[in-house]
């Protein structure tokens, strides 16, 4: 049921991007270069995905549990550490430079436009050697403590 929930609530961001033109890379860019050619639409996406949030918090913030699942989710750490600080930085830099975020870069790439593809595969990539090597420092880490 859950996976089903997930491929709906997909479907329903995706169609979201769409028609705001977020999976369009020079909107987002024209946002983020403040100047002459300023685009103030991904703004205003962001105010209404905050206030839907708001708005759905708000009703059911009072609840012992989600409706779909155990519990609700919350992070393991609300530490700034270095991991979150390299992440945050990878992230901007690949949405700086090639004017995708993740989301819309999976949504777009069924366009089959070279460049989406390349920068879903490069994303891809990046996600696994990440994990990757979060498993071999985990490796190592219990290796050494017995």
């Amino acid at each position: 049921m859950n996976i089903i929930l997930s491929f709906i609530c997909g479907v329903i961001f995706a169609i979201g991007l769409g028609l705001s033109g977020m999976t369009d890379p020079a909107k987002v860019l024209g946002f983020l270069e403040i100047g002459s050619s300023w685009d103030p639409a991904l703004a205003f996406v962001m105010v209404g995905a905050i206030g839907v949030h708001g708005t759905v918090y708000t009703l059911f913030r009072k609840r012992k549990k989600p409706m779909f699942a155990a519990s609700f989710a919350q992070p393991k750490t609300t530490k700034i550490n270095m991991p979150l600080m390299i992440g945050a930085l990878t992230f901007g830099a690949g949405w700086g430079l090639g004017g995708f975020c993740p989301g819309p870069a999976v949504v777009s790439s069924v366009s089959l436009q070279p460049k989406i593809g390349v920068f879903v595969v490069a994303m891809l990539t990046g996600w696994f050697v990440v994990n990757i090597g979060r498993y071999i420092l985990s490796s190592r880490a219990s290796s050494q403590s017995l």
